[in-house]
């Protein structure tokens, strides 16, 4: 089965976050987005300690959210493993290495944007 990309995008984005985790992902966070700007619904936010769990991270989430029917519209920093950005629409998945995160800190630049730890997120 084939989703929309923006199809039922809460459901998208805590699956999301649940499988950044699976593969030990710090500290995943989701913005609620959409309630301050139309860039997305929502940003999960997550760390490798290496761009070899990075890639590791990022790999599963490809697997699993394509299993699931979502629909990736763009990869990008993939081959770095820096920063490497995941685009499914309505949601916007941000895998970093540690450095990279506080240098960018997306987390204050979108503090107007509701907060979800990943404790939160199970459900």
């Amino acid at each position: 089965m084939s989703r929309e990309p923006g199809d039922n995008p809460r459901d998208m984005a805590h699956l999301a976050a649940r499988l950044a985790a699976d593969k030990k992902a710090i500290d995943p966070v989701l913005l609620e987005v959409g309630k301050v700007s139309v860039v997305a619904d929502y940003f999960l936010i997550a760390t490798g300690n290496s761009a070899a769990q990075v890639h590791t991270i990022c790999d599963h989430l490809l697997d699993n959210m394509k299993e699931a029917g979502f629909s990736l519209l763009r990869i990008e920093g993939y081959r770095e493993g820096w920063w490497v950005v995941l685009d499914y629409s309505a949601l916007i998945i941000h895998l970093f290495q540690p450095e990279a995160r506080e240098f960018y800190d997306l987390e204050r630049l979108w503090s107007k944007a509701p907060v979800y730890r990943m404790q939160e997120t199970r459900s």
